[in-house]
């Protein structure tokens, strides 16, 4: 069968070449350093606290449990990221979640790290929590719970107790997740107290260890309650919980004991049902994905040619591009990654020479612009990969639709609507990878966290805004002078100046991806290097789901 294999003549001797890379590799040394940092959790004396109760660390236990010399997919490591400061903050939001194969099969994993503020669940625990469920949900992933949790984060619990996005969802999820038949596992390895208890015990399988304890009170809250006075194990010990309430189903010795106990159980599971997305053997691409550093250019001002990213993710390089010659700003084609069938919706960053629609005029296309004929295309790319049952695969570095009288002369606005339309109404796994900017309604039409992807990863250089920061500085600048001269007050050109970079730095921060990452607006931040692998994982995962809903669009502007 013919193939169209991705050519790429890219020289790695060339000053831009070595200047992208470095400033990638600078962005990713920086990320990797605070990652360290966030993994520590509570700090040394946390995890010396632990060990001393004879228990181990949430990752310990993660990597005792997961198939040995396999790797653990770690979601939301930035969750909560420089939050909650006046509290001594929340790293990784005080829970560990992510994907990893035990005994061969594909499991998420949320596991409570004791060693930040005793497990306790902030708001963005919980939101955590919920996410890595809403993944299980969406791509039927069998999930393990290894709880060791205090509970509500008291000083903070009208923000983590009521509304949909909050702690009770969690259990409302486990009762879905079960109705749905999704495997659900669930280890007490420490405390589990209050609401909290309510999580294992809506579980298939219920495990416990010697000191953990299970109960909707503490004995103080008892004894202050109704005057009872009772010890933690008599109360709800894992003795007392196999023994006399039948609510646990294994009392284990110590958590070694409890995980090598996951993992016979899960040996026994039921297979998954196959697959109905196409599979074939997986192919290395041509190209060293290490080059992307190279190739990638984070400046606005500088252009690159998408398929030299692209060349280097998919499988043997090999892109099947769907009407090349039309609306070239957004790239669309069918590969393979991993031996999965896509489709790839692709923002092209070159600038093209194209004729004007309705006359023989030439002229250039922005690269990174959604153009009216590039929004169609992928429009009707997006439908034929529903129809045929196709995952889509989106990598953003978009600055936005086109504006200007010849952008609204040729209907940008109805072609804009309808991807979106698309995209919302999309029913195959969609996953996105922001690799560069990711700015307002294009950020939505490229299948944004608003559109329901079963993952959305970032790139270190990720930009993630409603417009750029130089744009937004200018516009919100314009704004504050103008209110400050109707006030009567004069404003120097030193002034004027020193107000734009504040603005400016703080829109910078604001739009970096650890800030998106720290509010679960992206699953992860990822070595542009390593797209392939973490698209493997999220294609895997989503083949678990064999369901697909019929596929309507509602209303098309035409």
């Amino acid at each position: 069968m013919p193939a169209s294999i991705l050519k790429s003549s890219i020289n790695r001797d060339s000053k831009d070449f070595q200047n992208n890379s470095r400033q990638i590799i600078e962005l990713l040394t920086e990320i990797k350093n605070q990652e360290e940092i966030i993994c520590q959790g509570g700090g040394a004396k946390a995890i010396e606290s632990q060990h001393k109760k004879g228990r181990l660390t949430a990752r310990e236990r993660i990597a005792k449990l997961i198939d040995p010399n396999r790797h653990f997919f770690e979601l939301g490591l930035f969750a909560a990221f420089e939050m909650y400061e006046e509290w001594g903050g929340a790293p990784s939001a005080g829970t560990v979640t992510g994907l990893a194969r035990i005994c061969g099969r594909l499991f998420m994993l949320i596991a409570n790290d004791a060693t930040v503020k005793a497990g306790a669940f902030f708001p963005m625990t919980a939101k955590k929590v919920i996410r890595a469920q809403n993944i299980a949900i969406e791509n039927k992933l069998p999930t393990i719970y290894l709880v060791d949790s205090a509970g509500i984060f008291l000083p903070l619990q009208e923000d983590v107790f009521p509304d949909t996005d909050d702690f009770g969802r969690v259990f409302r999820n486990n009762a879905v997740m079960s109705a749905m038949g999704i495997p659900q596992l669930t280890a007490i390895m420490g405390m589990c107290v209050a609401g909290g208890a309510y999580l294992p015990v809506m579980c298939d399988h219920i495990l416990m260890t010697e000191g953990s304890g299970l109960f909707l009170a503490g004995p103080a809250l008892v004894q202050a309650a109704i005057g009872q006075k009772t010890s933690a194990e008599e109360l709800g010990g894992a003795k007392m919980h196999s023994q006399i309430s039948g609510t646990v189903d294994f009392r284990e010795s110590n958590d070694e004991a409890c995980l090598a106990r996951i993992r016979a159980l899960v040996d026994k599971m039921g297979a998954p049902d196959p697959p109905i997305f196409n599979h074939s053997k997986s192919r290395e691409p041509l190209f060293p994905a290490e080059e992307i550093y190279g190739i990638f250019s984070g400046n606005a001002a500088k252009q690159y040619d998408m398929r030299d990213i692209i060349a280097r993710i998919v499988d043997a390089s090999e892109f099947e591009e769907y009407r090349a010659e039309y609306g070239e700003t957004v790239l669309c084609g069918y590969a393979r990654i991993g031996g999965w069938a896509v489709g790839m919706v692709a923002n092209q960053k070159k600038h093209v020479q194209t004729t004007a629609p309705g006359s023989d005029q030439k002229r250039i296309e922005f690269g990174g612009v959604i153009y009216t004929e590039s929004a169609e295309k992928a429009a009707r790319f997006i439908l034929d990969c529903n129809q045929n049952r196709i995952p889509l695969i989106f990598l953003h570095d978009v600055n936005g639709f086109m504006v200007g009288k010849d952008a609204e002369w040729s209907g940008i606005i109805r072609a804009g609507a309808k991807m979106v339309n698309a995209v919302s109404n999309s029913v195959v796994p969609k996953i996105s990878v922001i690799c560069g900017g990711s700015f307002g309604a294009g950020h939505y039409a490229m299948c944004g966290k608003a559109y329901d992807p079963r993952f959305i990863f970032a790139w270190p250089t990720a930009r993630y805004a409603v417009m750029s920061g130089d744009a937004a500085a200018s516009t919100l600048a314009e704004i504050k002078l103008k209110q400050l001269e109707r006030e009567g007050k004069k404003v120097d050109e030193k002034a004027k100046k020193e107000l734009v970079e504040s603005v400016r730095a703080t829109y910078e921060h604001q739009s970096d991806p650890r800030y998106a990452a720290a509010r679960l607006w992206v699953d992860a931040i990822i070595d542009p290097a390593q797209t392939r692998d973490a698209l493997i994982w999220a294609l895997e995962a989503a083949a678990l789901n064999s369901e697909i809903r019929e596929f309507k669009t509602g209303v098309l502007q035409t």
